[in-house]
């Protein structure tokens, strides 16, 4: 499960969607995640689908290492879809036990959040697989650069970000290292109950956590040896620039976004009409 997780990896490879400014990638994946909310039919969720099948491609990242990350929420999407399905009213009822029922319109909300939830991981993953960490944190803070006239830290906020992402692949392989070591010595963390296993991971998260803050004060004292005292003077190694094939990726994705508009608007025209 622990090499599942995807988030905060890159994944090196020469395409298209890889040599994009990251600042184009961030707005991307905001438009494609505001999408998935603003579509509330088949034909806006194709569209949607279409849209992800041509990026996943483009991208030239396996579509198998991308859905790797999907394994890690595999539980909250039970538990979503078993909560619409349940508890959402509806006109028809589908099946009924006791005060447990399902209904037309639960169906349809449970599928329509699963695949939500779905398309996001896949989104966010694209985005992180395809952009290293610095180009994302560089997109981040020229993309919220506005903020700083209000005082808004914006450097301070989008190195938060970067050392995040940096830390999340070093401790999944911490993690890994600490379970491999707590099996050795007897350790199980697959038999038993929910319970069972929760207690299982209390040797694993306390040693963790202790890595985890060594780690975060040796980084803190490698800073303050190099003199680092904010964002302010500072200078890029590489200075973003948009290029022709930004100005079109933006193009494609605010029209991708205005025909999942429009497909809601005819659907519901459609809608009225056989009503």
């Amino acid at each position: 499960m622990i090499r599942d997780i995807t988030l905060g990896q890159y994944y090196p490879a020469k395409s298209i969607i890889h040599q994009l400014d990251p600042r184009v990638k961030l707005v991307t994946t905001m438009v494609y995640i505001v999408s998935l909310f603003v579509a509330k039919g088949i034909s806006g969720y194709l569209i949607a689908t279409l849209f992800l099948a041509m990026v996943v491609k483009m991208s030239k990242v396996p579509f198998g290492y991308i859905t790797k990350g999907l394994k890690a929420i595999i539980m909250i999407l039970l538990i979503t879809v078993v909560f619409n399905l349940f508890l959402v009213d509806g006109d028809i009822v589908l099946w009924r036990f006791g005060f447990l029922r399902i209904t037309d319109k639960g169906v349809r909300t449970a599928v329509f959040m699963a695949i939500r939830l779905i398309y996001l991981i896949i989104g966010s993953s694209i985005m992180t697989l395809t952009t290293t960490p610095n180009d994302l944190t560089d997109g981040l803070e020229k993309l919220l650069g506005p903020l700083k006239k209000i005082h808004v830290p914006v450097h301070e906020i989008a190195m938060m970000m970067s050392i995040a992402l940096r830390f999340i692949p070093i401790l999944l392989e911490e993690t890994d290292k600490i379970m491999k070591a707590q099996i050795a010595r007897g350790a199980d963390f697959e038999t038993g109950n929910l319970i069972q296993k929760a207690r299982a991971m209390v040797p694993l998260l306390v040693p963790l956590f202790i890595s985890a803050f060594r780690r975060a004060n040796d980084l803190a004292m490698a800073m303050e040896a190099r003199c680092y005292h904010g964002g302010d003077g500072r200078t890029k190694m590489k200075p973003l620039h948009y290029e022709s094939r930004d100005k079109t990726a933006y193009a494609v994705v605010w029209g991708y976004l205005l025909l999942v508009i429009a497909a809601n608007y005819v659907g519901g025209l459609y809608a009225i009409q056989l009503l």
